[in-house]
C-alpha cells in the first residue's frame, strides 16, 4: 500500500503561503540537474564607451601683436635662421611664433560656418583684387611654359625652373602695383616681401613642393598684413577667394611639372602637398546641418559641395590624382579622421597638427625665412654666416652631414644642401603617375586593390 503524500502545513490566517519549490528532475545518474537561471550572468544595457581624452590641449588663437610702423623698419631680404634644434626651440618660444599662430588661426576663425560663395566680389578690397590678379598672371605663366618631354619619368620636370624664373622676372611689376608708392624704403620692402612669394611655388633645385611652400604663401600675405595693406576684414576673402585661386594655380603647376612631394612621408599624411585646406575647411563645416566627417566617402557630396568647402574640394582633388580607388588605401589618415564624431573635433585636430606637424617639425621649418616683418628670435643662427649653404643653391654636391635626435627621440640625418635620409628621399609624384596613365590612355578608371 502506497504511503500517503505529505500534507502541507496550513497557512496562517491573513498570510499568503509561498509556493512549494518545484522538484528538480533527476539525471540518469541520479544527480539533480542544476537550474541554469542561477548561473546566467545578469544582462546590463550596453553603454557607449567614452572617447579617450586627448592629452594635448587644443591650441587657441593668440591675441595678435600690434603691427609695426613701416616708417621705422629697416627692410632686409629674408634668410634661413633655423639651422639647428636649438634655433628651432628659440623660434617656438618667440613672439614670431605667436604672430604666425595669430594670423593663421585668425583666418581659420573668420571662416567658421561660411561657404566660399559667402564672400562676394563687392567684399574684396583693392589689395585682395591685386593679389588675385597676380595669381591669374602666375597661372598664365604656367600655361605658357609647357614641360619638356621626359620620356615617361615621374620625377620633377626641369622646365619648372623656367617657370620660376618667369615668376621672378614678373615679381617687380606685381609688387609695384601692390605696394603703395608712399611706402618708406619701397624697394627694400619689395625685396623682402617678394621673397616669400618666390618660395611659395616650390623649390627650384629639388623641383618639389610641400606644406612649407604653402606656408610661405601665407607668410607673404602676413607681410602684407604687417604693412597694413590687408586688415582683419580681409581674412575671410584670404581663405575663401585668394587661397582657392592659389590652390588652383598650384594644382596646375604640380600637374604640369610633376613636382615631387617635399619629404618622403607625405603619402601617409593628409595630402602629398597641402595642409591648410583641411584646417580652414574643417572650420567652414563646424556646424553644418548634414555634412559630417564621414561624408568625404560620398562621391555625390564631394561633387555637389566641393566648390563650396575647401576640405571637400581637397579630398576630391586627392582622389582624382591617385591610381588606386579608396581613401583607406591612398590616404589612410584622411580615412581615419572621417570617423570623428563631428567637425569641431576635426578642426581641433587640425590645429594640433599645424602646431606639431608644420611649425613643430624641424625638417619643415629649417627652410623657413626670417626678415624684418617676420623677425627671428634673439640668438638664432644666420644663414649668411660663412660656410652656410643657401636653400636654393643649384650645386647638387652634398654638404656637411648633421646627425641628431629630436625631442621625441627620432634620429635625423640632414645635409645643408637638401633633405636628409629621413626627411627627403626622392619620391615620385602621385600626380605624375596619374598623368602618365592618362597619356597612355589608361587613366579613365582607378585600379582597385585586389582584396577590396
Amino acid at each position: 500500500m502506497a504511503s500517503p503524500s505529505p500534507v502541507p502545513p496550513a497557512a496562517e490566517p491573513g498570510k499568503m503561503q509561498a509556493p512549494a519549490p518545484r522538484p528538480q528532475p533527476a539525471s540518469p545518474s541520479g544527480a539533480a540537474i542544476p537550474n541554469l537561471k542561477d548561473r546566467i550572468p545578469k544582462l546590463e544595457p550596453r553603454r557607449r564607451k567614452a572617447e579617450p581624452a586627448n592629452p594635448i590641449p587644443v591650441p587657441v588663437t593668440p591675441e595678435a601683436p600690434p603691427r609695426p610702423d613701416p616708417a621705422t623698419l629697416a627692410f632686409q631680404v629674408p634668410v634661413r635662421r633655423i639651422l639647428s634644434p636649438d634655433d628651432h626651440q628659440r623660434f617656438l618660444s618667440s613672439p614670431t611664433y605667436a604672430l604666425i599662430l595669430a594670423f593663421v588661426f585668425g583666418i581659420t576663425d573668420s571662416v567658421q560656418d561660411r561657404p566660399i560663395s559667402s564672400v562676394k566680389d563687392a567684399d574684396l578690397s583693392p589689395a585682395v583684387r591685386a593679389i588675385l590678379t597676380i595669381l591669374d598672371e602666375a597661372d598664365a605663366l604656367c600655361r605658357d611654359t609647357p614641360p619638356d618631354d621626359q620620356g615617361g619619368s615621374r620625377f620633377g620636370n626641369k622646365t619648372f625652373r623656367v617657370f620660376l624664373d618667369k615668376v621672378k622676372d614678373r615679381s617687380p611689376a606685381w609688387h609695384a602695383a601692390l605696394l603703395p608708392a608712399a611706402l618708406p624704403a619701397r624697394k627694400a620692402a619689395e625685396a623682402e616681401v617678394s621673397t616669400y612669394l618666390h618660395h611659395a611655388f616650390g623649390n627650384r633645385r629639388r623641383i618639389d613642393y610641400g606644406s612649407g611652400h604653402e606656408l610661405n604663401f601665407f607668410m607673404w600675405l602676413l607681410c602684407l598684413h604687417q604693412l597694413r595693406l590687408l586688415d582683419r576684414p580681409d581674412f575671410p576673402a584670404l581663405a575663401l577667394r585668394v587661397f582657392p585661386r592659389y590652390l588652383a594655380v598650384m594644382r596646375r603647376v604640380q600637374s604640369a611639372y610633376y613636382l615631387e612631394p617635399a619629404g618622403s612621408h607625405g603619402v601617409w599624411g593628409l595630402d602629398d602637398y597641402q595642409f591648410l585646406p583641411f584646417l580652414f575647411g574643417a572650420s567652414q563645416l563646424v556646424h553644418h546641418p548634414f555634412i559630417t566627417p564621414r561624408s568625404i566617402h560620398s562621391e555625390l557630396t564631394l561633387e555637389e559641395f566641393g566648390e563650396e568647402y575647401l576640405y571637400l574640394g581637397q579630398v576630391a582633388f586627392v582622389n582624382s590624382t591617385k591610381t588606386v580607388k579608396g581613401l583607406r588605401w591612398h590616404s589612410p589618415m584622411l580615412d581615419d579622421i572621417s570617423g570623428a564624431k563631428n567637425w569641431a573635433k576635426v578642426e581641433a585636430g587640425m590645429r594640433r597638427m599645424f602646431v606639431n606637424e608644420v611649425l613643430g617639425k624641424l625638417p619643415v621649418m629649417q627652410h623657413f625665412l626670417f626678415g624684418t616683418l617676420i623677425p627671428a628670435a634673439e640668438g638664432m643662427s644666420d644663414a649668411r654666416e660663412p660656410g652656410v649653404r643657401g636653400d636654393e643653391d643649384d650645386d647638387d654636391e652634398a654638404g656637411e652631414v648633421e646627425v641628431f635626435d629630436d625631442k621625441a627621440g627620432v634620429r635625423h640625418v640632414h645635409q645643408n644642401s637638401g633633405w636628409g635620409d629621413c626627411c627627403g628621399i626622392k619620391v615620385p609624384s602621385s600626380i605624375a603617375a596619374a598623368e602618365e596613365m592618362k597619356k597612355r590612355g589608361v587613366g579613365g578608371q582607378l585600379r582597385r586593390i585586389p582584396f577590396d
